[in-house]
Protein backbone atom coordinates (compact mmCIF):
# COMPACT_ATOMS: atom_id res chain seq x y z
CA UNK A 1 0.00 0.00 0.00
CA UNK A 2 1.08 3.26 -0.86
CA UNK A 3 0.97 6.13 1.52
CA UNK A 4 0.03 9.12 0.69
CA UNK A 5 2.69 11.89 3.29
CA UNK A 6 1.44 14.93 2.86
CA UNK A 7 0.03 16.64 5.86
CA UNK A 8 -3.62 16.54 7.07
CA UNK A 9 -5.14 19.69 5.82
CA UNK A 10 -6.82 19.93 8.82
CA UNK A 11 -3.32 20.38 11.09
CA UNK A 12 -2.99 23.34 12.78
CA UNK A 13 0.76 24.34 11.47
CA UNK A 14 2.82 22.97 9.01
CA UNK A 15 4.93 20.14 9.58
CA UNK A 16 8.46 19.65 7.83
CA UNK A 17 8.28 15.97 8.64
CA UNK A 18 5.78 13.19 9.29
CA UNK A 19 7.92 12.02 11.88
CA UNK A 20 10.89 13.00 13.88
CA UNK A 21 12.46 10.23 15.57
CA UNK A 22 14.83 11.22 18.99
CA UNK A 23 17.60 9.06 18.82
CA UNK A 24 19.89 6.62 16.72
CA UNK A 25 20.32 3.62 18.89
CA UNK A 26 18.64 0.33 17.77
CA UNK A 27 14.95 1.81 18.80
CA UNK A 28 15.26 4.55 16.60
CA UNK A 29 16.88 3.23 13.68
CA UNK A 30 14.70 0.46 13.78
CA UNK A 31 11.34 2.77 13.85
CA UNK A 32 12.95 4.55 11.14
CA UNK A 33 13.71 2.16 8.16
CA UNK A 34 10.00 0.80 9.19
CA UNK A 35 8.55 4.62 8.66
CA UNK A 36 10.50 5.20 5.33
CA UNK A 37 10.36 2.32 3.52
CA UNK A 38 6.40 2.62 3.64
CA UNK A 39 6.92 6.41 2.47
CA UNK A 40 6.92 8.22 5.36
CA UNK A 41 9.67 11.33 5.64
CA UNK A 42 11.42 10.57 8.68
CA UNK A 43 13.95 13.08 10.22
CA UNK A 44 16.85 10.72 13.11
CA UNK A 45 17.60 13.76 15.23
CA UNK A 46 20.98 12.47 17.64
CA UNK A 47 22.87 13.79 19.90
CA UNK A 48 26.26 12.12 19.36
CA UNK A 49 28.55 11.78 16.08
CA UNK A 50 27.46 8.22 15.57
CA UNK A 51 25.03 5.86 15.65
CA UNK A 52 24.16 2.70 18.14
CA UNK A 53 23.17 4.58 21.21
CA UNK A 54 24.48 2.71 24.32
CA UNK A 55 26.19 -0.20 22.41
CA UNK A 56 29.31 1.47 20.83
CA UNK A 57 31.67 -1.02 19.38
CA UNK A 58 34.85 1.21 19.10
CA UNK A 59 38.62 0.22 18.72
CA UNK A 60 40.52 -0.54 21.90
CA UNK A 61 43.75 -2.62 23.65
CA UNK A 62 44.44 -3.32 19.93
CA UNK A 63 40.88 -4.70 18.98
CA UNK A 64 37.38 -3.92 18.69
CA UNK A 65 35.64 -3.81 21.95
CA UNK A 66 31.86 -3.30 23.13
CA UNK A 67 31.76 -0.51 25.23
CA UNK A 68 27.79 -0.74 25.67
CA UNK A 69 25.31 -3.52 24.61
CA UNK A 70 26.68 -6.45 23.88
CA UNK A 71 25.01 -9.85 23.60
CA UNK A 72 22.88 -11.32 22.06
CA UNK A 73 20.73 -14.89 21.80
CA UNK A 74 18.35 -16.85 19.71
CA UNK A 75 15.60 -16.15 22.75
CA UNK A 76 15.49 -12.86 21.55
CA UNK A 77 13.35 -12.44 18.48
CA UNK A 78 13.81 -9.55 17.37
CA UNK A 79 16.93 -9.19 16.92
CA UNK A 80 17.20 -12.54 15.69
CA UNK A 81 15.59 -11.49 13.26
CA UNK A 82 17.29 -8.85 12.01
CA UNK A 83 20.48 -11.09 12.17
CA UNK A 84 19.42 -13.25 9.86
CA UNK A 85 17.61 -10.34 7.57
CA UNK A 86 20.99 -8.86 7.22
CA UNK A 87 22.80 -12.30 6.87
CA UNK A 88 25.07 -11.88 10.19
CA UNK A 89 26.29 -14.36 12.43
CA UNK A 90 27.45 -14.37 15.81
CA UNK A 91 30.50 -15.41 17.64
CA UNK A 92 30.37 -17.41 21.55
CA UNK A 93 32.08 -15.81 24.40
CA UNK A 94 35.00 -18.47 25.50
CA UNK A 95 33.86 -20.91 27.63
CA UNK A 96 35.86 -20.46 31.44
CA UNK A 97 38.49 -22.68 31.76
CA UNK A 98 38.23 -22.01 35.38
CA UNK A 99 36.20 -20.09 38.19
CA UNK A 100 37.64 -17.97 40.56
CA UNK A 101 35.34 -16.37 43.88
CA UNK A 102 35.25 -14.70 47.18
CA UNK A 103 33.73 -16.50 49.94
CA UNK A 104 34.53 -16.37 53.56
CA UNK A 105 36.82 -13.60 53.85
CA UNK A 106 39.58 -14.91 51.30
CA UNK A 107 39.55 -15.87 47.63
CA UNK A 108 38.94 -19.59 46.23
CA UNK A 109 39.14 -21.18 42.52
CA UNK A 110 37.62 -24.09 40.74
CA UNK A 111 35.56 -25.32 38.19
CA UNK A 112 33.36 -23.19 36.80
CA UNK A 113 30.55 -25.52 36.07
CA UNK A 114 30.80 -26.56 40.40
CA UNK A 115 29.91 -22.80 40.84
CA UNK A 116 27.38 -22.35 38.29
CA UNK A 117 25.78 -25.39 40.37
CA UNK A 118 26.14 -23.57 43.70
CA UNK A 119 23.63 -21.03 41.91
CA UNK A 120 21.28 -23.64 40.60
CA UNK A 121 19.02 -24.09 43.49
CA UNK A 122 18.95 -20.68 44.73
CA UNK A 123 18.29 -18.81 41.56
CA UNK A 124 15.54 -21.65 41.03
CA UNK A 125 14.16 -20.50 44.45
CA UNK A 126 14.53 -17.06 43.57
CA UNK A 127 12.32 -17.12 40.40
CA UNK A 128 10.30 -20.06 40.55
CA UNK A 129 6.85 -17.27 40.28
CA UNK A 130 8.63 -15.84 36.74
CA UNK A 131 6.28 -17.88 34.61
CA UNK A 132 3.46 -18.03 37.08
CA UNK A 133 3.73 -13.88 37.15
CA UNK A 134 4.63 -13.68 33.82
CA UNK A 135 2.57 -16.62 31.47
CA UNK A 136 3.38 -14.16 28.64
CA UNK A 137 6.41 -12.53 29.36
CA UNK A 138 6.05 -9.97 25.89
CA UNK A 139 2.68 -8.92 27.32
CA UNK A 140 4.08 -8.24 30.92
CA UNK A 141 0.99 -6.73 32.41
CA UNK A 142 -1.30 -9.51 31.44
CA UNK A 143 -1.85 -10.87 35.18
CA UNK A 144 -1.58 -7.11 36.42
CA UNK A 145 -2.66 -7.80 39.86
CA UNK A 146 0.17 -11.11 40.24
CA UNK A 147 2.57 -8.45 39.20
CA UNK A 148 1.08 -5.74 41.65
CA UNK A 149 1.30 -7.87 43.98
CA UNK A 150 5.50 -8.16 43.95
CA UNK A 151 6.26 -4.99 42.43
CA UNK A 152 7.31 -3.29 45.16
CA UNK A 153 9.65 -5.77 46.20
CA UNK A 154 13.56 -5.27 45.41
CA UNK A 155 15.78 -8.33 44.66
CA UNK A 156 17.39 -8.18 47.71
CA UNK A 157 14.10 -8.09 49.87
CA UNK A 158 12.98 -11.50 48.01
CA UNK A 159 16.46 -13.09 48.47
CA UNK A 160 16.18 -11.98 52.51
CA UNK A 161 13.35 -14.35 52.49
CA UNK A 162 15.27 -17.53 50.86
CA UNK A 163 16.99 -18.43 54.33
CA UNK A 164 20.48 -19.48 52.43
CA UNK A 165 23.61 -20.31 54.18
CA UNK A 166 25.45 -17.32 54.28
CA UNK A 167 28.23 -18.19 51.55
CA UNK A 168 24.95 -19.31 49.05
CA UNK A 169 23.18 -15.92 49.94
CA UNK A 170 26.44 -14.00 48.80
CA UNK A 171 27.15 -15.53 45.79
CA UNK A 172 23.51 -15.04 44.66
CA UNK A 173 23.53 -11.63 45.62
CA UNK A 174 26.56 -10.87 43.89
CA UNK A 175 25.03 -12.62 40.96
CA UNK A 176 21.95 -10.41 40.75
CA UNK A 177 24.20 -7.09 41.31
CA UNK A 178 25.82 -8.40 37.95
CA UNK A 179 22.62 -8.57 36.27
CA UNK A 180 21.42 -5.41 37.56
CA UNK A 181 24.76 -3.31 37.12
CA UNK A 182 23.74 -1.60 39.93
CA UNK A 183 22.03 -1.96 43.91
CA UNK A 184 20.02 -4.90 44.46
CA UNK A 185 18.49 -2.91 46.93
CA UNK A 186 17.36 -0.69 44.46
CA UNK A 187 16.01 -2.91 41.63
CA UNK A 188 12.46 -4.38 41.29
CA UNK A 189 11.93 -8.15 42.03
CA UNK A 190 9.65 -7.75 38.99
CA UNK A 191 12.48 -7.54 36.50
CA UNK A 192 14.36 -10.61 37.76
CA UNK A 193 11.07 -12.73 37.48
CA UNK A 194 10.79 -10.97 33.86
CA UNK A 195 13.70 -11.48 32.52
CA UNK A 196 13.92 -15.37 33.62
CA UNK A 197 9.88 -15.83 32.35
CA UNK A 198 11.82 -14.96 28.65
CA UNK A 199 13.68 -17.56 28.91
CA UNK A 200 10.88 -20.20 29.78
CA UNK A 201 11.47 -19.44 33.24
CA UNK A 202 15.02 -21.30 33.47
CA UNK A 203 17.46 -19.00 35.35
CA UNK A 204 20.22 -20.85 33.12
CA UNK A 205 19.35 -20.37 29.89
CA UNK A 206 18.79 -16.60 30.64
CA UNK A 207 22.47 -15.93 32.43
CA UNK A 208 23.49 -17.46 28.73
CA UNK A 209 21.94 -15.19 26.75
CA UNK A 210 22.85 -12.44 29.08
CA UNK A 211 26.78 -13.47 28.31
CA UNK A 212 27.28 -15.90 25.85
CA UNK A 213 27.15 -14.79 22.40
CA UNK A 214 28.39 -11.18 20.73
CA UNK A 215 27.10 -10.29 17.20
CA UNK A 216 29.96 -10.46 14.80
CA UNK A 217 31.89 -7.86 13.60
CA UNK A 218 30.11 -6.06 16.56
CA UNK A 219 26.77 -4.48 17.26
CA UNK A 220 27.96 -1.54 14.98
CA UNK A 221 27.72 -4.15 12.32
CA UNK A 222 23.85 -4.40 12.85
CA UNK A 223 23.39 -0.98 14.00
CA UNK A 224 24.71 0.18 10.34
CA UNK A 225 22.91 -2.44 8.66
CA UNK A 226 19.58 -1.22 9.73
CA UNK A 227 20.68 2.23 9.17
CA UNK A 228 21.63 1.53 5.18
CA UNK A 229 18.15 0.68 4.27
CA UNK A 230 16.39 3.82 5.66
CA UNK A 231 15.98 6.50 3.76
CA UNK A 232 15.64 8.97 6.74
CA UNK A 233 17.59 11.91 7.15
CA UNK A 234 19.90 11.44 10.03
CA UNK A 235 21.34 14.29 11.59
CA UNK A 236 24.10 13.97 14.06
CA UNK A 237 24.86 16.51 17.19
CA UNK A 238 21.18 17.53 17.11
CA UNK A 239 20.93 17.76 20.91
CA UNK A 240 17.40 17.84 22.09
CA UNK A 241 16.36 20.65 24.52
CA UNK A 242 12.50 20.87 24.33
CA UNK A 243 9.46 18.83 23.12
CA UNK A 244 6.35 20.54 22.84
CA UNK A 245 3.46 19.02 21.25
CA UNK A 246 -0.30 18.90 20.91
CA UNK A 247 -3.24 17.46 19.15
CA UNK A 248 -2.09 18.43 15.38
CA UNK A 249 1.77 18.36 15.81
CA UNK A 250 5.19 17.92 18.00
CA UNK A 251 7.79 20.54 17.82
CA UNK A 252 11.17 19.83 18.89
CA UNK A 253 13.60 22.43 20.05
CA UNK A 254 17.70 21.23 19.39
CA UNK A 255 20.46 23.66 21.23
CA UNK A 256 21.20 25.34 17.95
CA UNK A 257 18.22 26.82 18.31
CA UNK A 258 16.69 24.81 15.52
CA UNK A 259 12.63 24.06 15.98
CA UNK A 260 11.79 20.77 13.52
CA UNK A 261 8.13 20.26 13.57
CA UNK A 262 6.09 16.70 12.52
CA UNK A 263 3.18 14.73 12.97
CA UNK A 264 4.36 12.30 15.08
CA UNK A 265 7.50 11.41 17.18
CA UNK A 266 9.45 8.51 18.38
CA UNK A 267 11.26 9.35 21.84
CA UNK A 268 13.99 6.13 22.34
CA UNK A 269 15.94 8.88 25.12
CA UNK A 270 16.46 6.78 28.46
CA UNK A 271 14.81 7.68 31.54
CA UNK A 272 17.39 9.48 32.79
CA UNK A 273 18.04 11.42 29.97
CA UNK A 274 14.07 12.02 29.07
CA UNK A 275 14.06 13.65 32.42
CA UNK A 276 16.44 16.56 31.32
CA UNK A 277 14.24 17.38 28.13
CA UNK A 278 11.84 20.16 28.44
CA UNK A 279 8.33 18.58 27.66
CA UNK A 280 5.12 20.98 27.21
CA UNK A 281 2.98 19.61 28.72
CA UNK A 282 4.32 17.75 30.63
CA UNK A 283 4.48 13.67 30.52
CA UNK A 284 1.37 12.44 32.82
CA UNK A 285 2.73 12.28 36.34
CA UNK A 286 3.40 8.37 36.59
CA UNK A 287 5.55 8.93 33.33
CA UNK A 288 7.20 12.02 34.98
CA UNK A 289 7.80 10.65 38.20
CA UNK A 290 9.72 7.34 36.57
CA UNK A 291 12.15 9.76 34.41
CA UNK A 292 12.95 11.26 37.07
CA UNK A 293 13.58 8.66 39.54
CA UNK A 294 15.26 6.80 36.16
CA UNK A 295 16.96 3.06 36.54
CA UNK A 296 18.79 1.37 39.05
CA UNK A 297 21.67 0.49 36.13
CA UNK A 298 24.42 2.84 37.91
CA UNK A 299 27.59 1.14 37.79
CA UNK A 300 30.67 0.68 35.56
CA UNK A 301 31.57 -1.92 32.45
CA UNK A 302 35.42 -1.92 31.81
CA UNK A 303 37.97 -3.78 29.64
CA UNK A 304 41.29 -4.18 30.88
CA UNK A 305 44.62 -6.28 29.29
CA UNK A 306 45.60 -8.78 32.62
CA UNK A 307 49.16 -9.89 32.22
CA UNK A 308 49.92 -13.33 32.80
CA UNK A 309 46.76 -15.39 32.56
CA UNK A 310 46.16 -16.44 29.05
CA UNK A 311 43.12 -19.04 30.07
CA UNK A 312 39.32 -17.85 29.66
CA UNK A 313 38.11 -17.32 33.58
CA UNK A 314 35.04 -15.97 34.87
CA UNK A 315 35.12 -14.39 38.66
CA UNK A 316 32.80 -12.94 41.27
CA UNK A 317 33.81 -10.96 44.08
CA UNK A 318 31.39 -9.59 46.57
CA UNK A 319 28.64 -7.72 45.84
CA UNK A 320 29.67 -4.29 47.55
CA UNK A 321 33.43 -4.01 45.43
CA UNK A 322 33.71 -1.44 43.18
CA UNK A 323 34.34 -4.51 40.24
CA UNK A 324 32.08 -7.83 41.37
CA UNK A 325 32.34 -9.92 38.33
CA UNK A 326 34.97 -10.43 35.78
CA UNK A 327 34.93 -12.17 32.66
CA UNK A 328 38.22 -13.31 30.68
CA UNK A 329 37.07 -12.94 26.98
CA UNK A 330 40.23 -12.51 24.68
CA UNK A 331 43.60 -14.43 25.08
CA UNK A 332 46.45 -11.92 24.16
CA UNK A 333 49.91 -13.02 23.46
CA UNK A 334 51.06 -13.28 27.17
CA UNK A 335 48.02 -12.06 28.88
CA UNK A 336 43.96 -11.99 27.90
CA UNK A 337 41.63 -9.10 27.64
CA UNK A 338 38.97 -9.18 30.46
CA UNK A 339 35.56 -7.29 30.93
CA UNK A 340 35.03 -6.30 34.44
CA UNK A 341 31.23 -4.88 35.68
CA UNK A 342 30.60 -3.58 39.45
CA UNK A 343 27.41 -1.58 40.39
CA UNK A 344 28.15 2.05 40.90
CA UNK A 345 30.11 4.02 38.46
CA UNK A 346 30.99 6.68 41.23
CA UNK A 347 32.68 4.07 43.15
CA UNK A 348 35.62 3.33 40.55
CA UNK A 349 37.79 5.48 38.14
CA UNK A 350 37.79 2.84 35.04
CA UNK A 351 40.84 4.27 33.67
CA UNK A 352 42.46 3.65 36.50
CA UNK A 353 45.28 0.46 36.18
CA UNK A 354 46.17 0.31 39.25
CA UNK A 355 42.15 1.12 41.12
CA UNK A 356 41.34 -2.30 38.41
CA UNK A 357 44.43 -4.30 39.53
CA UNK A 358 43.77 -3.86 43.26
CA UNK A 359 40.61 -5.20 42.81
CA UNK A 360 41.16 -8.14 40.47
CA UNK A 361 44.28 -9.32 42.48
CA UNK A 362 41.68 -9.95 45.44
CA UNK A 363 40.74 -12.78 43.28
CA UNK A 364 43.94 -13.58 41.37
CA UNK A 365 46.60 -12.70 43.41
CA UNK A 366 49.53 -10.69 41.83
CA UNK A 367 47.05 -9.96 38.83
CA UNK A 368 49.11 -7.44 36.54
CA UNK A 369 47.02 -5.09 34.60
CA UNK A 370 48.63 -3.02 31.52
CA UNK A 371 45.80 -0.93 30.06
CA UNK A 372 42.25 -0.05 30.00
CA UNK A 373 39.07 1.00 27.46
CA UNK A 374 35.89 2.17 29.05
CA UNK A 375 33.25 4.84 28.60
CA UNK A 376 31.22 5.99 31.84
CA UNK A 377 27.69 5.56 30.48
CA UNK A 378 26.03 7.17 33.77
CA UNK A 379 28.60 10.75 33.12
CA UNK A 380 27.13 10.36 29.81
CA UNK A 381 24.46 13.41 29.28
CA UNK A 382 22.88 11.82 26.41
CA UNK A 383 22.41 8.31 28.93
CA UNK A 384 22.31 8.60 33.00
CA UNK A 385 22.52 4.93 33.05
CA UNK A 386 23.95 1.43 31.62
CA UNK A 387 21.21 -1.30 30.67
CA UNK A 388 18.08 -0.45 31.88
CA UNK A 389 16.92 -2.13 35.68
CA UNK A 390 13.54 -1.18 36.72
CA UNK A 391 12.89 0.30 40.29
CA UNK A 392 9.83 -1.03 42.38
CA UNK A 393 6.74 0.20 41.16
CA UNK A 394 8.02 0.97 37.18
CA UNK A 395 5.70 -1.67 35.41
CA UNK A 396 2.91 -1.33 37.43
CA UNK A 397 3.44 2.24 37.57
CA UNK A 398 4.94 3.91 34.34
CA UNK A 399 5.40 0.94 31.88
CA UNK A 400 1.58 1.22 30.70
CA UNK A 401 2.01 4.33 30.30
CA UNK A 402 4.97 4.88 27.99
CA UNK A 403 3.34 1.95 26.16
CA UNK A 404 0.25 3.92 25.44
CA UNK A 405 2.32 7.20 24.69
CA UNK A 406 1.45 11.08 24.85
CA UNK A 407 -0.74 12.33 22.34
CA UNK A 408 1.55 12.24 19.20
CA UNK A 409 4.41 10.87 21.61
CA UNK A 410 5.63 7.89 20.63
CA UNK A 411 8.02 5.97 23.05
CA UNK A 412 10.16 3.24 22.29
CA UNK A 413 13.68 1.51 23.59
CA UNK A 414 15.09 -1.17 25.79
CA UNK A 415 14.02 1.11 28.63
CA UNK A 416 10.02 0.78 27.50
CA UNK A 417 10.29 -2.78 26.00
CA UNK A 418 7.34 -5.42 26.52
CA UNK A 419 9.78 -8.20 26.21
CA UNK A 420 13.85 -8.04 26.78
CA UNK A 421 13.70 -4.99 28.96
CA UNK A 422 17.50 -3.50 28.98
CA UNK A 423 18.80 -5.80 26.37
CA UNK A 424 18.94 -4.58 22.53
CA UNK A 425 15.91 -7.07 21.64
CA UNK A 426 13.39 -4.66 23.54
CA UNK A 427 14.63 -1.69 21.63
CA UNK A 428 14.46 -3.34 17.92
CA UNK A 429 11.05 -4.55 19.23
CA UNK A 430 9.88 -1.30 20.70
CA UNK A 431 11.06 0.38 17.38
CA UNK A 432 8.74 -1.83 15.31
CA UNK A 433 5.84 -1.81 17.26
CA UNK A 434 5.35 2.02 17.26
CA UNK A 435 6.75 2.38 13.39
CA UNK A 436 3.55 0.24 13.25
CA UNK A 437 0.99 2.07 14.86
CA UNK A 438 2.12 5.44 13.28
CA UNK A 439 1.50 3.75 10.48
CA UNK A 440 -1.41 2.78 11.18
CA UNK A 441 -2.74 5.68 12.14
CA UNK A 442 -1.26 8.09 9.06
CA UNK A 443 -2.89 5.14 6.72
CA UNK A 444 -6.27 5.61 8.98
CA UNK A 445 -5.75 9.93 8.61
CA UNK A 446 -5.08 9.19 4.93
CA UNK A 447 -8.19 7.65 4.18
CA UNK A 448 -10.30 9.55 6.26
CA UNK A 449 -9.42 13.05 4.23
CA UNK A 450 -12.06 11.83 0.94
CA UNK A 451 -14.71 10.63 2.93
CA UNK A 452 -14.68 14.35 4.99
CA UNK A 453 -14.50 15.51 2.11
CA UNK A 454 -17.27 13.80 -0.03
CA UNK A 455 -19.69 14.36 2.50
CA UNK A 456 -18.54 18.17 2.57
Amino acid sequence: MSLNTTPRASSARPTEVDVVVLGAGFAGLTAARELSQRGLSVRVLEARDRIGGRTWYADGLGRGLELGGTWVHWTQPYVWAELARYGIGTVPSPAPAVAHWWEAGAARSGDPEELLARLDEPNRRLTADARRVFPTPFRPLEERALVESVDHETIADRIATLDLPAADRELLETFWTLNVNGSIDEAAYTQALRWVALTNGDWAVNFEACASYKVEGGTGRLAQAIADDSDADLRFGAVVEAIEHDDDSVRVTTADGRVHTARHAVVTFPLAALSRIRVTPPLPLAMDAAANEGQAGLGTKVWFRLEGVTEPFVAFGEKDWPLNFFQGEYPDGDGIIVIGFGPDARAIDPTDVRAIEEVIGRLIPGARVTAVEAHDWVADEFAGETWPMHRPGYLTGALAGFHAGDGRLRFAGADYAHGWGGFIDGAIEGGLIEARRILTENAGAQTAVPLLAATA
